[in-house]
């Protein structure tokens, strides 16, 4: 009787509570999504402590010139890694359940194909850009405490050193842009665990194969194009592949989305420009579809 009460509960929990646990189950599994990016993290605040003894002379000498450095420096490195790593954790979430048979393990649990897969598409699109948001403004914060007490030691006011470490701009443009690269990417994250779902062998070899393959055949196409004496400018797998991989970082980092100039002012955000892309919401719309996908491939794959 015991056992037909916890089995009926089981069956009756909310699906947003499934979900977090799900969630916190797949970075039980894959420490390396917040391991890496903290290692990251603590190198460069090290590099940063130590070139910060040097920071007196810099602040009397060259009036602060190359200070903020260090900050974009650790924002950089600590987003690199986490979103490598993350890349990495997509492209193999539901072929790795399968190669190690836990997927028969996990599907006797009461969580849905959906909530699963969901609760893996939200590692790159919530858990990553709020992990690297902690992490960068943790350790720029750390930084920024030992400048501080180096400049304190030597006898001289913080002022002059607050008064060039603002990291007020940037501690609004990285949320933003994080958010808006987690978006425009989230069609590359869907298409991963799609192929993930679905490959026997190697997915990420199998995700990335077929982009490879038609570039290769535009590139030839173009060259003979070219030694025909005919122009062929265009080249839309290339662009297509580009804009997808980075067009993000240049829509959430740059004015105006033209990766030119690189934001340096509040006031050059514009996200009704941004969100209002046509190339956002079509990327948002494949997302649907391709995690739909994913979620059926799921239920109907068996363990390798």
């Amino acid at each position: 009787m015991s056992e037909t009460l916890i089995v009926a509960r089981q069956q009756t929990l909310p699906h947003g509570r499934l979900l977090y646990w799900s969630v916190r189950r797949e970075l039980w599994e894959h420490r390396a999504l917040y391991v890496a990016p903290l290692t990251v993290a603590a190198f460069s605040l090290f590099g940063g402590a130590i070139s910060a003894l040097w920071l007196v002379p810099t602040l009397l000498t060259k009036g602060g010139a190359g200070l903020m450095g260090i900050y974009p420096f650790i924002a950089v490195s600590v987003m690199a890694t986490a979103l490598l790593v993350t890349l990495f954790y997509v492209s193999a979430a539901l072929h790795a359940e399968r190669r190690d048979r836990s997927l028969l393990f996990w599907k006797s649990l009461p969580v849905s194909d959906g909530t699963a897969v969901l609760a893996k598409f939200a590692i790159p699109m919530v858990f990553t850009p709020a992990a690297i948001i902690v992490i960068v403004m943790a350790t720029q914060l750390a930084l920024l405490a030992w400048s501080t007490g180096v400049v304190l030691l030597n006898g001289l006011s913080p002022a002059l050193l607050w008064a060039r470490a603002d990291l007020t701009t940037m501690w609004v443009v990285l949320p933003y842009g994080l958010i808006v690269n987690a978006l425009w990417q989230a069609p590359l994250y869907a298409w991963l665990l799609m192929v993930s779902a679905w490959a026997r062998r190697v997915p990420f070899l199998w995700a990335v194969a077929p982009f490879v393959i038609l570039m290769m055949i535009e590139a030839m196409a173009r060259a003979a194009a070219k030694a025909a004496g005919a122009g062929m400018r265009s080249t839309p797998v290339a662009d297509f592949v580009g804009n997808r991989l980075l067009g993000g970082f240049a829509e959430a980092f740059s004015v105006d989305g033209r990766a030119g100039e690189a934001i340096d002012r509040i006031g050059q955000l514009n996200p009704f420009r941004t969100f209002t892309s046509p190339d956002l919401w079509g990327g948002l719309v494949a997302t649907v579809f391709l995690l739909a996908a994913a979620i059926w491939l799921r239920r109907r794959r068996e363990p390798l």
